[in-house]
């Protein structure tokens, strides 16, 4: 399963979300939407307009969610 993160540079949600996940052993791909704008089509049609957005598979959320990324790492092992 790809996990990508999708982020921005200052975004502290982002930082803390990029920690668990590597805490968890979980591989993921950044988008920082500073360097790829044309992505933020992408998190709009799902719905979302706060950064981080996690996608994995059909699953996704945005924001930082310990407990998704558990669930996740749980789903992943």
């Amino acid at each position: 399963m790809t996990i990508t993160v999708y982020s921005a540079a200052a975004c502290v949600q982002c930082s803390a979300t990029y920690r668990e996940m590597e805490k968890l052993g979980l591989s993921y791909t950044v988008i920082n939407l500073d360097e790829t704008p044309e992505a933020k089509d992408d998190i709009m049609r799902l719905g979302y307009r706060q950064l981080p957005v996690v996608t994995a598979g059909e699953t996704h959320w945005s924001g930082f969610r310990p407990d998704r990324i558990r669930e996740l790492s749980a789903a992943t092992a």
